[in-house]
């Protein structure tokens, strides 16, 4: 293990910039309804993850607004809003991202 020194020590906690590693991930924009919840879900399933279609008590009005898709990730379950992206990342793990920082974050490099 690395001796900390006070050199060392200044290093860690010197702020930087840093720049994301161009990386290619797979993503589908969830639509909010129960058949695009259901691609969703194939989806993760086929790949070992984790997900289900609900609605959280006392949003549920009798259609498909306040349904969620939740999704089992690397830091607990997270839950998917309609318009978000479900990304599959570079461990292989599924997480909800939203369209906003989605799209500052990533571009489209064509279909599977």
């Amino acid at each position: 293990m690395d001796e900390e020194t006070p050199e060392r020590s200044q290093e860690m906690s010197e702020i930087k910039r840093y720049r994301k590693k161009p990386v290619v991930i797979e993503a589908v924009q969830w639509d909010g309804t129960s058949g695009g919840a259901d691609t969703v879900i194939d989806w993760i399933s086929g790949n070992e993850g984790c997900a289900r279609y609900y609605c959280a008590p006392g949003e549920c009005t009798g259609t498909e607004e306040g349904h969620r898709v939740a999704i089992e990730t690397l830091e607990g379950t997270m839950s998917a809003d309609a318009g978000d992206f479900i990304i599959r990342g570079v461990q292989g793990e599924f997480y909800p991202c939203k369209p906003e920082i989605f799209e500052k974050t990533y571009e489209a490099v064509g279909q599977l």
